[in-house]
């Protein structure tokens, strides 16, 4: 079938209601929006969304968040696997893309190497993640918590926040911007967000929570479902009243809503990429870039998690050694 329409894209994933919303139409709209170019393909068994960047000259980078897109198993292991590759690469280098950028779905150790790609030391998503189970009542899932972080949620509720669902992003945004600039991280623009949010709940697959304490914001996060899966993708809270406890509360209330319409995990989505003995030791005296986040995601009683990835498959040497180049004078890697 090779190169599809967005229609018939949509139709395919249909089938594989556990793809990742990475792989989803609305995740390459809201991608098209802001300098990207989905481009869909199905051979067999297999499909893939590959987003394509465009560079000086002509050249392109070519993406694919979490795919791609196949049976349970490896997508290696599938028997389109070959005739699916080819026409990827057809695609890329009818494109002039300097190369391709794999991050798969699915956790190391349960993916072997895609072959003819490279390791890589660039991901654009975070490669480590910690992984919620709902499954069981929430009485369970509060007891695989963290003492402290149930401890929390219970006095947050006990001193009067409350959490509601919203629709206007601007109070998400307004947070977002303080946590940002005393973080010191960077962000998506305000219509990033507003677009995100449009886009999924219109498909029914984001919800967008604030807890509040008198009328006032404290934190907010927007999370996405799609089949059993869900993801916390973007938070943000506020310095007033941190005493309440606020961001612990939200959370809870986002994890009883996935839970609610059957979802089995919830993805905290981001971590230091480092193992669980270096995070449990560094934790409490970083907090530098992702681990200062560590130290809350831990509490909700996951498993760390990683992807096996990234992979690169190089179509332009010359002009992909200066993206290495470029990446070691950035410090990427190290």
């Amino acid at each position: 079938m090779a190169v599809v329409d967005r229609s018939t894209w949509r139709e395919f994933l249909a089938g594989y209601p556990q793809a990742h919303i990475m792989q989803t139409p609305a995740w390459g709209e809201l991608k098209s929006s802001f300098g990207w170019k989905p481009v869909w393909i199905i051979q067999g068994s297999l499909g893939v969304q590959v987003l394509f960047q465009d560079l000086p000259l002509s050249y392109r980078v070519a993406y694919i968040p979490r795919g791609p897109v196949a049976p349970p198993g490896s997508p290696v292991d599938q028997p389109d696997w070959t005739d699916f590759q080819e026409e990827l690469d057809w695609v890329c280098r009818e494109r002039k893309a300097v190369f391709l950028k794999v991050e798969p779905d699915g956790w190391e150790g349960n993916l072997p190497v895609f072959p003819g790609y490279q390791p890589s030391i660039h991901s654009i998503q975070p490669p480590r993640t910690i992984l919620v189970s709902l499954e069981g009542t929430e009485e369970q899932i509060l007891g695989r918590m963290k003492s402290k972080t149930r401890y929390n949620i219970r006095l947050a509720a006990r001193k009067g926040v409350s959490v509601r669902l919203i629709t206007d992003v601007e109070p998400f945004y307004s947070l977002l911007e303080g946590t940002a600039e005393r973080a010191e991280f960077g962000i998506h623009t305000r219509e990033y967000y507003r677009r995100a949010y449009e886009l999924f709940q219109a498909e029914g697959e984001c919800a967008l929570f604030l807890a509040e304490y008198e009328g006032v914001g404290l934190a907010s996060i927007m999370v996405f479902t799609r089949g059993e899966r869900s993801w916390y993708f973007y938070g943000a809270s506020s310095r007033l009243h941190h005493e309440l406890m606020a961001p612990y509360l939200v959370q809870w209330e986002a994890l009883r809503w996935v839970k609610g319409r059957g979802c089995t995990s919830y993805d905290l989505w981001g971590v230091p990429d480092e193992d669980l003995e270096t995070l449990e030791a560094g934790f409490s005296r970083r907090s530098d870039g992702l681990w200062g986040v560590y130290r809350f995601k831990r509490g909700f009683g996951g498993r760390l998690l990683r992807s096996p990835g990234p992979w690169d498959r190089v179509y332009r040497p010359g002009l992909y050694g200066l993206y290495l180049l470029r990446n070691r004078l950035a410090g990427v890697g190290e």
